[in-house]
């Protein structure tokens, strides 16, 4: 091997996307520590409907605004500083809880600002995930990053289901407060392994050491195809000035905001629809959620192996159809629990091809694009849930049924603009 063909950057591919995965999933379930202690403010608190959901959402919509910035600070930085900062700032939200818990026990109005504050916070550990897209496509070629991806977005996203279960157990057994101090261990213990073991893509490592970059001995030598340009503000501005970024945001708005409505959503709608009782509704709910996660990876395979438009394409229309089939079981539970299995097979299967179509049309700035299509895309969360509102509020009961009509809509507008997508495909390998 000659000296040109030597890599000098530490780790492996491997291990990136072990670190960083891990990562994403503590930053995440950061968010499910804050959601049981709601209901509890709820009792001992005067709280409007509004601020009650202003708090319930806080970790959100904090997670989603942070990820443009965030993930746009990798193409000048690397991962590992942002996530550093991102996890250290949600641990000091658990920790805000924890406190407030111990000399508050029973927390009255005046202390709404501070649990509010610490939601924020809380909410930080969402944004990890623009970061962990630039991080580790900087790590894999093209044709490998749709089954890095994947894997790093779908098993950080099982972190909410699963730490769901977990954590009312840990309330019932071991108390509120014994339960945050130990989960907020848990996010400084990640911490403190991120820091010893993540390493950023060959890149930041050879800027770091001072070597001098050739862009083809870095990709003969370390296998780095993407080489980052310019400043987190250019990488946005680059991304934010192609069309087609935006057009990947609204279908990341349709495929993951649609995953966190319908997590949102479908407790109630079961409850509301079917008269399902809370253990089940939360099981149908659960079962969802995880096979949308664990679904997400087998479609980061598959678009690597017939390409990423192919897989958005086939999606969208299983999204419309799945949607279709909740539209049309207003009596028939059977039919709306095949109808949300066929939305958890397209949502996930879309999650996954449309981050791997990012690195592809926007090689030059993965970090902006990331940012750009992951935080604005997850406000689907938000808005979808607000949209799908109106037809109960409008219909009453059937409104839980009819408001699916939403999905079908979005589906039907997303294969409209694919087709216009498709025609500009670059030209190359996935």
């Amino acid at each position: 091997m000659t000296e040109e063909a030597v890599c000098y950057a530490k780790s492996s591919p491997g291990a990136a996307l072990f670190w960083t995965t891990l990562a994403f999933f503590g930053g995440f379930a950061g968010v499910s520590a804050f959601g049981p202690i709601v209901s509890k403010l709820k009792v001992t608190m005067t709280m409007s409907p509004f601020l009650v959901g202003l708090l319930a959402a806080s970790p959100a919509l904090t997670g989603s605004l942070l990820r443009i910035p965030f993930g746009a600070m990798v193409d000048r930085m690397g991962g590992k500083k942002p996530i550093l900062i991102l996890l250290g700032l949600a641990a000091l939200g658990v920790a805000g809880i924890t406190l407030m818990f111990w000399f508050f026990p029973i927390p009255r109005p005046a202390q709404y600002p501070f649990f509010l504050l610490f939601g924020v916070l809380c909410g930080c550990g969402i944004a990890v995930f623009s970061v962990g897209i630039p991080a580790v496509s900087y790590w894999y070629p093209q044709k490998a990053q749709g089954t890095a991806l994947a894997v790093y977005a779908g098993l950080g996203n099982l972190a909410p289901g699963l730490f769901a279960f977990i954590l009312p157990f840990m309330v019932v057994s071991l108390g509120l407060t014994v339960s945050y101090v130990f989960w907020f261990g848990m996010l400084l213990v990640l911490v403190v392994l991120i820091y010893i073991y993540m390493k950023d893509a060959p890149y930041f490592q050879y800027r770091e050491m001072g070597i001098e970059i050739d862009p083809d001995a870095l990709l003969l030598a370390c296998g780095e195809e993407l080489i980052p340009s310019g400043t987190a503000m250019e990488s946005i501005k680059k991304a934010g000035s192609d069309w087609r970024t935006w057009i990947l945001t609204y279908f990341y708005f349709v495929t993951f905001g649609g995953f966190i409505a319908l997590t949102v959503w479908l407790p109630t709608y079961w409850g509301e629809l079917f008269g399902t009782g809370l253990v089940r509704a939360g099981l149908l709910t659960a079962f969802y959620s995880l096979s949308t996660s664990l679904l997400r990876v087998l479609g980061g395979y598959v678009s690597d192996r017939i390409g990423g438009e192919k897989i958005c394409l086939i999606s969208f229309l299983i999204i419309g159809i799945g949607a279709l089939l909740m539209f049309l079981a207003l009596r028939s539970a059977s039919l709306a629990i095949a109808g949300e299995m066929i939305l958890a097979l397209g949502m996930g299967f879309a999650n996954a091809a449309v981050f791997k179509l990012v690195p592809k049309y926007s090689p030059a700035a993965v970090g902006g694009a990331a940012g750009i299509v992951g935080g604005l895309g997850a406000f689907g969360g938000f808005v979808i849930p607000l949209l799908m509102g109106l037809f109960v509020k409008i219909n009453g009961q059937p409104g839980y049924a009819q408001g699916f009509s939403v999905f079908v809509v979005m589906a039907g507008i997303a294969l409209i603009l694919f087709v216009v997508l498709n025609r500009y495909a670059p030209k190359g390998s996935e």
